[in-house]
């Protein structure tokens, strides 16, 4: 039977979700716990490869597996395996061809900027401190540029092997909670980087170096270098993901 796991986890101590030779991922701890737990080589595959560092309330992952064990009781099994900044949320059956990354879905990430004159040590590993005073009805405004299906080549790490930058924004919000900043993005899917060079982008018009009118050119432009620097990925959190 096919397995559906909602996997929450700090991303501190991880090179990312997936797989990889140079450092422990997310997708490496629970191939192996999962493997422990059921007694046969399970391999799991993931909604959102998330990069080193960023944060997950609701990533999401398959596996195939024989147990016998039912489908709810695994989540509570294997968190009993886990370390302490990963934990299942649930685990469920789905149907044997199902999987996350061709459904059509809705995305959710948010990026946290502390803004402040100091740092506080209890936000460092979830948000990104920036000492400068930001507009954020100026973010605000650029951030409305955003929404809609534009394509996004100049919010993309330059490399990332894709089809097309096309993608469709259906919300991106500025918010302000006391001395927190969320930029909250929702979309169809993210090109590599693309949250955290959002981000990067409204802290430079937050801050004065860019006007928000500029965004409409920075798209047009489908240039990396016409958009602003990539924020640290410590502040980046994915919230979770809808279904259609």
């Amino acid at each position: 039977m096919r397995i559906k796991l909602i996997v929450a986890y700090d991303g501190t101590n991880y090179k990312g979700w997936q797989v990889q030779p140079n450092g422990i991922t997310i997708e490496e701890v629970l191939n192996k716990k999962l493997t422990e737990l059921l007694g046969e080589e399970i391999t799991v595959a993931g909604a959102s490869r998330t990069d080193s560092g960023v944060h997950s309330l609701g990533n999401v992952a398959v596996f195939d597996t024989n147990t016998r064990m039912p489908a709810e009781k695994i989540s509570f099994a294997l968190n009993q395996r886990l370390p302490e900044d990963i934990v299942v949320q649930d685990s469920c059956e789905v149907p044997e061809d199902w999987h996350p990354r061709y459904q059509n879905s809705r995305k959710t990430y948010e990026y946290r900027i502390l803004n402040r004159t100091f740092r506080m040590p209890s936000r460092r590993f979830d948000t990104y401190f920036y000492h400068h005073p930001l507009d954020v009805e100026k973010m605000q405004k650029a951030a409305s540029y955003l929404v809609g299906e534009h394509d996004f080549k100049s919010f993309c790490a330059i490399g990332a092997q894709v089809k097309t930058t096309v993608r469709t924004v259906y919300a991106c919000d500025v918010l302000k909670n006391g001395e927190i900043i969320t930029i909250r993005v929702t979309g169809n899917g993210f090109l590599y980087n693309m949250v955290r060079i959002i981000a990067g982008t409204l802290i430079q018009v937050g801050g004065g170096a860019l006007p928000p009118e500029r965004i409409p050119e920075i798209l047009a432009a489908q240039d990396r270098s016409a958009a602003g620097p990539t924020a640290p990925a410590q502040g980046l959190t994915m919230m979770g993901i809808e279904f259609e």
